[in-house]
């Protein structure tokens, strides 16, 4: 259970870590393959680089020169083999090439099966970070009731509060399922 001092740490806690969740919920739908070539595609790859495991985009520079192409030039050539070897291994249905100096990655268009997938992927990561959020509403609404418990706040600051808290998580809660929707159109939507 979290501690807070005033009704406004809690809601400022609140708002910080459910923003958190937001973020979060972004940075794993830009790992999720749309069939449009993306560098955020590559982001949870770490390549095991002189023994310790670095992400790609540490290791040189990644563009899109093509809607259907991600090139990975590292700064140093022993570095290509690793690279191409992370992608092949890293189950995301992508068959890089290198020439020695740069690695391509063709983005293979989707079938609707795997565009399914996704989809069904995109759901549950949804409803993870939904869950999220609403634990931390329950945090803070329970530090809230504990300080109207201890006298330290009237009755009418804990009902404020609490629907203080109760806006900022539908506000927030609306943020993660407008962008679960507008990842999952981008998903379905055939190039």
């Amino acid at each position: 259970m979290t501690t807070v001092a005033t009704t406004k740490d809690a809601l400022a806690q609140a708002k910080t870590r459910m923003e958190k969740a937001v973020e979060d919920f972004r940075k794993d739908l830009a790992s999720v393959r749309t069939g449009r070539a993306n560098v955020g595609l590559l982001d949870s790859i770490r390549v095991d680089y002189h023994g310790t495991p670095m992400p790609i985009n540490q290791l040189g520079t990644m563009n899109v020169p093509d809607p259907a192409t991600i090139v990975i030039s590292p700064w140093d050539p022993g570095a290509v083999a690793p690279i191409d070897k992370a992608i092949r291994t890293a189950d995301l249905g992508l068959n890089p090439t290198n020439d020695g100096k740069v690695v391509r990655v063709p983005i293979p268009p989707l079938t609707e099966e795997r565009r399914r997938e996704f989809a069904k992927h995109i759901h549950k990561v949804l409803e993870n970070h939904r869950t999220a959020v609403r634990n931390i509403r329950r945090d803070i609404k329970e530090a809230v009731e504990k300080l109207e418990k201890d006298k330290k706040i009237s009755e009418d600051d804990k009902k404020r509060s609490l629907d203080e808290l109760e806006k900022l998580t539908h506000a927030e809660t609306k943020k993660i399922e407008d962008l679960s929707a507008a990842k999952e159109k981008e998903v379905m939507e055939i190039k």
